[in-house]
């Protein structure tokens, strides 16, 4: 175990114990093997992940950790950072693979009518400077709706309604060449080093395409799709069932985009303009069938909610399920919402932005991937400490399963995060983010919760 982390107190040594738990558990030893990561100078691969993976719970970065004198760890800089470079780990399979392995742990502890879900976003990796960092790029942020330096993060992960795992990634750049700031590297075509740039600048939509196929490929399975307005084309929608899943998505409202609808053509606006919508205490204003696509047309259903804070703003959702109740349309969807609770918690908590400065695009790989391996590990241990069923088969059998989300949670997330634009739909403020962390930190371990608390008064 890292000395940054070495036992000093009850806290860590909970800490310790759980990460050595995890380890063991999930055999994180034999994942990186498979997916390519080799021994630098004799020193164990496992060693050197291990000492990133803890450095989160010591407030201190091995910069740092030289100055003082801190760092007494076997292997030098140069090594751990050919470790992070290496162009060979596929770092894409490996936490796909972890995330599998966590899955079917929690799998079993709910009933085979729980609804799973992939859930499909991107956030911004934002860099103060690009000009030597590879793939660098001027990329478009939804929150600000201006252009900033970076990455688009898009990540695929899946939830069972309760506990939210990153399945995988890829850090995006931009696909025109007049917004790329950083060098592109020349890589062999065949190469795990050009195959990863070349998906990097892919559209967004191929991406998440390539993600979903991937996560099957591991074995990981869903019940549905969820995703925001940005991936929401019709394109979209068939690409999804044509890999076997349907989709729930929220519309844009664009005069551009048409769905069949008593064989006319449509867009959605004048689809809920021509329909009577249904009054009173309604939990929806409109539910209708339509037909999405044009050369290849699949069934799908929209639904409309009002606003509640605006009675002349809605917001329509579209599932390629059309008989699924209305309710569950709305209820589903609002599991979404963890996937932004996820990218708040790794930003704030898990230094997602703020521990890596590499220039190299393997390395921030690296780098992204082990951040979704400490998220793994503690939403692993919440769901421990939440779920007696964790603990074996007479709890398994004799205690009550954790709830679902329910209908009334999914329409008040929604209602909340709606403003008058539908493009910025789940873009609260900082004051609702705040709260939404506040509850995701405050629902972990002790020893986890205070390990990191430690960790963000020191930085």
């Amino acid at each position: 175990m890292p000395s940054s982390i070495v036992p000093q107190d009850q806290d860590g040594q909970e800490l310790f114990n759980a990460i050595s738990s995890f380890f063991n558990t999930f055999g994180i030893g034999k994942l990186l093997r498979r997916c390519n990561a080799q021994k630098e100078k004799g020193i164990p691969v496992l060693n050197i992940f291990k000492y990133k993976l803890c450095n989160v719970f010591s407030g201190r970065s091995m910069y740092m950790q030289q100055k003082t004198g801190s760092f007494r760890e076997a292997f030098s800089k140069n090594t751990f950072y050919r470790f992070l470079n290496n162009p060979k780990t596929n770092w894409l399979r490996f936490t796909t693979l972890l995330s599998r392995k966590v899955a079917d742990t929690i799998e079993p502890l709910t009933g085979d009518d729980r609804i799973n879900a992939f859930v499909v976003d991107d956030s911004l990796f934002e860099r103060t400077s690009c000009k030597k960092t590879e793939l660098g790029s001027r990329v478009f942020d939804h929150v600000s709706m201006k252009y900033r330096k970076g990455y688009r993060l898009m990540t695929l992960g899946w939830t069972d309604g309760n506990t939210f795992l990153p399945v995988n990634s890829s850090l995006l750049a931009s696909s025109k060449e007049s917004n790329l700031i950083g060098p592109v590297g020349c890589h062999d075509g065949r190469s795990l080093a050009a195959k990863r740039r070349k998906l990097a600048q892919m559209k967004g939509t191929d991406v998440m395409i390539e993600l979903l196929k991937t996560a099957q490929s591991a074995g990981h399975h869903a019940d549905y799709v969820l995703f925001d307005t940005w991936f929401s084309s019709p394109a979209q929608l068939i690409a999804v069932k044509n890999l076997g899943l349907d989709s729930i998505a929220m519309i844009k409202k664009s005069s551009r985009i048409y769905y069949e609808y008593n064989g006319e053509q449509l867009s959605i606006s004048k689809i809920f303009g021509i329909c009577k919508k249904r009054r009173g205490r309604s939990k929806y204003l409109l539910s209708v069938d339509v037909k999405v696509g044009k050369e290849q047309q699949i069934p799908a259903k929209i639904v409309c909610v009002r606003n509640r804070k605006n009675k002349k703003d809605w917001v329509a959702f579209i599932c390629t399920k059309p008989d699924l109740p209305e309710e569950e349309i709305i209820r589903i969807y609002g599991k979404r919402w963890q996937i932004e609770v996820f990218f708040k918690t790794c930003k704030s908590y898990l230094q997602l932005v703020t521990e890596c400065h590499s220039l190299s695009y393997d390395a921030l790989t690296a780098h992204v991937a082990i951040v979704f391996t400490r998220y793994l590990m503690i939403a692993m241990e919440q769901r421990r400490s939440e779920d007696d069923r964790t603990l074996g088969e007479l709890f398994f059998f004799f205690t009550d399963e954790l709830k679902d989300i329910t209908f009334g949670e999914s329409f008040r997330i929604i209602i909340t995060a709606m403003i008058d634009s539908v493009c910025a739909i789940f873009q609260p403020t900082e004051e609702q983010y705040a709260m939404f962390i506040e509850t995701f930190v405050g629902r972990l371990p002790d020893y986890i919760r205070n390990s990191l608390v430690k960790t963000e008064l020191a930085a």
